[in-house]
């Protein structure tokens, strides 16, 4: 099989030839159909955050696929069958954390595509219990990124616990902004996109923002004041410089959500102002099972849109590229079925 591998920080990804791997005890051997690219595949390949993946790696965390083969002792899923594997790979199941149904926070977890190999191959191996099925009516391409774009949002405006009608500001309308816009919109939210490129503001309106503000152009922090300010700041920007702006939005007993996580720098937040004026900060890391299994029924019943464009794997590097460089309007997605990956 072919993959995209990281052999070396912040160096190209390589296509190579590989073996098609086996399933162990409890796992499953899915052949891919889709992968999302997640700026986490970025960080990964760049070894940008404290704790650094194992190298040699396979990116990827939103893939979609089908079951092909399985591991000994998997009773719950079956060959033929179309899953998602997400961010969590697996997690011990018997901690406070996974008991209680936050899975995400389970201290001896392993993450597809950075602590174990991922899906940015032709075919990828993933524990049984945490895949996902993904139901019939969502195709495979929009399939993928909601199980991280689409969740990771999800989730964190489930905990901002938006109450209909209150403001919910959107910091970063791309991959991950463009879903969360809807979900806001979803739990009741007014929403107000927040970015420097127009396309993204104009494809906030097209979802259904209420208002845009082109940090480009304007003092975003002084443009939401006038509406009064932010009940939820949802930070979705890898950059120090946004959760500030995102947090000097906010009025009193505002929520600051914080999501995106920039490779460096620190977040300055006036104590004073958090206290007297009730601000909460929540740091929000994806969502669970059960969350992707909501996401998957919202977009079957027609109350989401993913905008996503295919590549094909052996141009990763260019992908990556592009997404850096912001020109991408939301989402890219590897196709291993209509764009095959050429001979290495």
């Amino acid at each position: 099989m072919k993959a995209a591998v990281v052999t070396t920080f912040g160096a190209p990804l390589e296509i190579q030839e590989r073996d098609v791997p086996e399933p162990a005890l409890g796992q499953v051997l899915v052949r891919m159909e889709t992968c999302g690219l997640c700026h986490t595949d970025i960080h990964a390949a760049h070894g940008d955050w404290p704790v650094k993946p194992t190298l040699p790696l396979v990116p990827g965390h939103e893939g979609v696929g089908i079951i092909e083969k399985l591991g000994s002792e998997v009773p719950d899923r079956t060959v033929g069958e179309r899953v998602a594997i997400a961010w969590l790979g697996s997690a011990c199941g018997e901690c406070r954390y996974c008991i209680d149904g936050r899975e995400t926070l389970c201290q001896k977890q392993q993450d597809s595509g950075y602590s174990m190999d991922g899906a940015f191959a032709e075919y990828a191996v993933a524990s049984a219990k945490y895949v996902v099925p993904v139901p019939d009516g969502i195709s495979s391409m929009d399939a993928s990124p909601l199980s991280c774009a689409g969740l990771t949002t999800y989730k964190a405006l489930k905990v901002a616990h938006i109450v209909p009608s209150e403001l919910v500001g959107v910091f970063g309308v791309g991959g991950l902004g463009h879903l969360a816009v809807q979900y806001a919109r979803i739990m009741g939210g007014i929403v107000v996109g927040i970015d420097i490129e127009q396309p993204k503001l104009d494809l906030a309106t097209e979802l259904g923002a209420s208002h845009v503000v082109d940090a480009a152009k304007t003092d975003p922090v002084a443009e939401i004041q006038k509406l009064g300010g932010l009940d939820v700041a949802l930070v979705l920007a890898p950059s120090t410089k946004v959760f500030e702006q995102a947090f000097a939005s906010l009025r009193p007993g505002g929520r600051l959500v914080c999501v995106a996580m920039p490779a460096s720098g620190n977040m300055q937040i006036p104590i004073f102002e958090t206290v007297i004026k009730g601000i909460s900060v929540i740091g929000s890391i994806v969502g669970t099972r059960q969350d992707l299994v909501e996401v998957f029924a919202l977009h079957a019943a027609g109350r989401t849109r993913v905008v996503a464009e295919a590549r094909n794997i052996a141009d990763v590097n260019t992908a990556m590229a592009d997404v850096l460089s912001g020109a991408i309007p939301a989402r890219l997605v590897f196709d291993f079925v209509n764009a095959p990956v050429p001979a290495v």
